[in-house]
This record gives C-alpha cells, sequence and structure tokens, in this order.
C-alpha cells in the first residue's frame, strides 16, 4: 500500500510516498482504508525530531475510513462501517496511508452528517479540548473561559465544547480572524497583536493555552484565586505548576489519550449541530509534505486534511 515515511528527521521535504505492507488487524484490532487523514502540529514535532518516539515514524493520528476488516474478538465494528478516531495516540499510529490498523475502541462510527473529511479534521483536536474543558477543568455553566489561538485548530473547537458546557468564552487571535471566532461561538475575542491579554481581561476561571512559552505564566495573571490554566503546548509547561501553587491558582500540563467515551460525545455534538470543525484546505496524499509547509506557517484557520 502507499503511505507516507521519512528515513530521517528534518523539514517537510523528508516526507515522501513510499510502498509498505498493508496491515493486517491483531486481536481486538480492525483494519481501516483511509478515506481522510487530518494534519496536526504534532506531525510537524514528530517529523521534525522524533518526538516520543525519539527517532522517525510513519506520521498521522486522526482518520477516517471504512472497516476492510476485522480482526479476533471485535463485536463493536463489522466491515463496511464508516469510523472515524485518533487510535493510538500517544504511540505511533501512521494514518498517512491507504490502510490502517487500530484497536476497535479507539473508533467510533463516523455520524452520516460528517463527511469524511469533516470526520478526519475532529478527533485530534475535539478529544484536546474536550479532556482539557471537561475531564481536567470540569468547567461548569457561567464560568468564564480564555482559549488562546481561539481560530487554530484546538481553538475553534474548544471554543464550541467550552459554549456547550455553558462558559462565557474568550479567545485571543488576530483582528483578521475576530469574525470567525465571533462565528464559533466566542463571546468577546481580544487581538493579540494589539492588545496585551492580561491587561484586557480579569477573573477567568480557566485557561486553555495551546501556544506555551511566555503564555502560560501570563496566563496565571488573569486566573482568579484558584483558576486553572490547562498547557497544551510542550512537556516544558509541567514547569508553571510551582508558579501556580505560590499564587494560589493552578497549572496543569495535559497531553490527549485515545478515548472511545470522549469520542462518542464528540460524535453526539457533531450530529447534533453544536460542534463543527472548520476544514482550511484538502490535499491529496502525495502533498503531504506541502500540507506541513503550509500548516508550520502557522496562518490557517482549522484543518489541513490529506485525501485518498
Amino acid at each position: 500500500m502507499r503511505a507516507i515515511g521519512q528515513d530521517v528527521l528534518g523539514g517537510p521535504e523528508v516526507l515522501k510516498v513510499v510502498e509498505v505492507p498493508r496491515p493486517e488487524p491483531g486481536f481486538a484490532e480492525v483494519l481501516v482504508r483511509v478515506h481522510a487523514a487530518a494534519v496536526n502540529p504534532t506531525d510537524y514535532w514528530h517529523r521534525a525530531t522524533g518526538g516520543l518516539a525519539g527517532r522517525p515514524i510513519r506520521l498521522g493520528w486522526d482518520v477516517s475510513g471504512v472497516v476492510e476488516a476485522v480482526g479476533p474478538g471485535v463485536t463493536l465494528h463489522a466491515p463496511g462501517d464508516a469510523v472515524f478516531g485518533m487510535p493510538w495516540q500517544p504511540r505511533p499510529a501512521g494514518a498517512y496511508a491507504e490502510y490502517l490498523a487500530s484497536p476497535a475502541r479507539h473508533l467510533t462510527r463516523k455520524p452520516a452528517s460528517l463527511s469524511h473529511v469533516e470526520a478526519a479534521g475532529l478527533p485530534m483536536v475535539a478529544l484536546t479540548a474536550w479532556q482539557a474543558l471537561v475531564d481536567t477543568a470540569a468547567v461548569r455553566p457561567g464560568q468564564r473561559v480564555l482559549v488562546h489561538a481561539a481560530a487554530g485548530g484546538v481553538g475553534h473547537v474548544a471554543v464550541q465544547i467550552a459554549k456547550v458546557l455553558g462558559a462565557e468564552v474568550i479567545g485571543t487571535a488576530s483582528g483578521a480572524k475576530h469574525a470567525f471566532v465571533k462565528g464559533v461561538g466566542a463571546d468577546e475575542v481580544i487581538d493579540y497583536t494589539t492588545v496585551d491579554f492580561t491587561a484586557a481581561v480579569r477573573d477567568v476561571d480557566v485557561v486553555v493555552d495551546t501556544i506555551g512559552g511566555e503564555y502560560g505564566p501570563r496566563s496565571l495573571r488573569v486566573l482568579k484565586p484558584g483558576g486553572l490554566v490547562v498547557s497544551l503546548a510542550s512537556p516544558a509547561e509541567a514547569a508553571l505548576t510551582g508558579p501556580a501553587r505560590e499564587a494560589g491558582k493552578r497549572a496543569a500540563f495535559m497531553v490527549v489519550e485515545a478515548d472511545q467515551a470522549g469520542m462518542r460525545e464528540v460524535a453526539a455534538l457533531a450530529e447534533s449541530g453544536r460542534l463543527r470543525v472548520t476544514i482550511d484546505r484538502t490535499l491529496p496524499l502525495e502533498q503531504a509534505a506541502r500540507a506541513h509547509e503550509l500548516g508550520e506557517r502557522g496562518h490557517t484557520t482549522g484543518k489541513i486534511v490529506l485525501t485518498l
């Protein structure tokens, strides 16, 4: 089968089309014929550094496709089922390929109302937002939530999920993207290019930080006592817990995990129309390097999806 591989770590140019054996589903696994696979910032990081694996891997976690075959012991899915999900995360999955073997319970039935492209764009960003806002922060109605990079992949989905949870939502984004961020539900948008958010926002219960660096320490300033910064950018953000505790506030670094219960919630929200992913553009699998080039510029709105 065709897949995207790399022999060395480096820039987008190291990605190439390779021929590899088609996987076989093992116990409790299904074989998925991939229709679409989304591109995420973690893909850029793994391509360039080896990431959690420390070596070149086959990239891609977000997938939507059709079950081709099932391994022994699978009762949840059957051949012909349209499914989507984020298998194996944080282990390598290899979704940039024609076929993918996945644990059956890392995938959920694709809502009929979503195309494969839309479905592929949802799992990682939606599970990240869900696990940050629901499982980690336990956001309640009436709380104030600040989402950084609110026009980005995780950001625009986090805005929507926070609104579903009944929160008042503030987003940061460049001025050109304010209409988009308000369109997905934000109550207020701050132009980070002209305004210091620490001077414009106060009494926030939860901050979702997808940027890292100085954004974590600065975000502590806008929290209420006992408020929480959920950092998603890199393991370095775990160092924020000490300063947060000293300030009478909280901080947590979170890594998204494969999660079927969360995927079912995401699927239900998408099916009901309360959650949608914005697709910036689609490219064929063969243009994975181009997709990485565009994504790393950091000016996309929503997701880039590879199609097969």
